[in-house]
């Protein structure tokens, strides 16, 4: 038995690994801490400088479990009148879908400057949008552009979501911020109440009617892009939408807002604190077309220097053309419903040499005298008569009689 026992093999400790093994080792861990500190602390980089995207406008977005990211549309409209544009928007159900509320918004701003550009942006927003609606219409409004803050299609900032292209004349996702309205002055009780609402949301009160919606427009119009989407709500004279499939429900709303908000240069006139906006940077509109042709003429003539108007020098041929000052003025709406009887009287009023025949051609009625003395550039006297008699014949345009070609042969032939 102790001779069996003797016998036995000893026991043996494992040999350590070898000195090159322990180095690779030691370098995966140090690059893995490295790679989770790095995707730990990726949704703390603040944006510099303006308004930008969740993701890179040129690179095709993918946010996992989704696709790729939607592009918003600019507010373009459909040429239609303002009680047509009634009839095809109410022809639209509103969607039956689940339409959960939205989360409240909560940001830690990185300042109070930050916090006071938030809510004076969405105060801008909510008044040049929803001055003349009813506080719950300001509220679904201001709901609108803090769920964008939170989409991917969108800018992670308040400011950077309300002008967003702002800097295009064609291209801006609210049309008071390149439209000339933020060049009026607005009503101090109007300004007030459209304040309230956005310390309210900024604070965290949510609208709930209009959920995650991320789109609406005035029911006198029908953008292009009304169709594509899904319509949640309506509140008072606006129609809210939310985007189709998952880009429209509660996951694509994850992602969190910017603490710093930008500095937005048209904001300048509207501030309580101009120390906010000091290092704002005025940034040119671009109108495209004009970009073109101007593109196009200093090709065709590279040794002429085309002269760029200053924002003051363009400011001063408005006030000319008007003799008026703008800046003075109370804006309280945009969006204002237009008859044909009045868009036939703008028509004539700004066509040069407007006569009878043209205000027949666009209304089908004859023209009154009085509009053929203000349009027409006649005095009354030669107005009145082409006023009140029938239009001329246009050529090619003919009426034969009853009794056909042989009796048109023998009396004038009419209209």
């Amino acid at each position: 038995m102790l001779s069996t026992y003797v016998a036995m093999p000893a026991l043996r400790l494992p040999s350590l690994p070898d000195k090159k093994h322990v180095l690779s080792a030691l370098v995966l861990a140090v690059m893995f801490a490295l790679y989770l500190v790095a995707g730990l602390s990726v949704t703390s980089v603040e944006p510099v400088g303006t308004a930008r995207a969740n993701v890179p406008s040129h690179l095709p977005a993918v946010v996992p479990g989704l696709g790729t990211v939607p592009t918003p549309e600019p507010l373009q409209f459909r040429d239609v009148a303002p009680q047509e544009a009634v009839a095809i928007n109410a022809a639209v159900p509103i969607s039956t879908l689940p339409n959960p509320a939205a989360r409240p918004f909560d940001v830690a701003f990185a300042t109070p400057a930050d916090r006071l550009r938030a809510v004076e942006c969405l105060t801008a927003a909510v008044y040049y949008e929803a001055a003349v609606e009813p506080t719950e219409g300001q509220r679904a409004v201001a709901q609108v552009v803090l769920n964008r803050a939170r989409h991917p299609a969108y800018p992670k900032s308040v400011c950077g979501v309300v002008f967003q292209g702002s800097e295009r004349t064609t291209g801006c996702q609210f049309t008071f911020t390149c439209d000339g309205a933020l060049g009026r002055t607005p009503s101090a009780a109007g300004w007030a109440r459209a304040r309230r609402v956005a310390e309210e949301a900024i604070a965290g009160q949510v609208y709930a009617p209009v959920g995650w919606a991320t789109h609406y427009h005035t029911n006198w119009v029908v953008p292009y892009w009304s169709s594509s989407l899904v319509k949640a709500q309506v509140v008072g004279t606006h129609i809210f939408y939310r985007w189709e499939g998952g880009w429209g429900r509660p996951p694509a709303f994850r992602f969190r807002p910017s603490s710093s908000e930008p500095q937005i240069a048209l904001m300048r006139r509207l501030t309580s604190d101009p120390s906010s906006l000091a290092q704002a940077v005025d940034v040119p509109v671009v109108d495209p077309a004009a970009a073109a042709a101007a593109a196009a003429t200093a090709a065709a003539n590279p040794d002429v220097t085309i002269p760029v108007p200053s924002a003051a020098n363009l400011a001063g041929v408005l006030n000319a053309q008007t003799n008026t000052n703008i800046a003075n003025r109370a804006v309280v709406r945009r969006y204002v419903p237009m008859t044909r009887e009045a868009a036939v009287a703008a028509t004539m009023a700004q066509t040069p040499q407007a006569n009878s025949q043209l205000h027949w051609a666009l209304s089908g009625l004859p023209e009154k005298p009085a509009a053929a003395a203000a349009t027409g550039g006649k005095t009354a006297t030669e107005a009145a008569p082409a006023a009140v008699q029938p239009p001329k014949c246009l050529e090619g345009v003919r009426r034969l009689p009853a009794g056909g070609a042989a009796a048109a042969a023998a009396e004038k032939q009419a209209c």
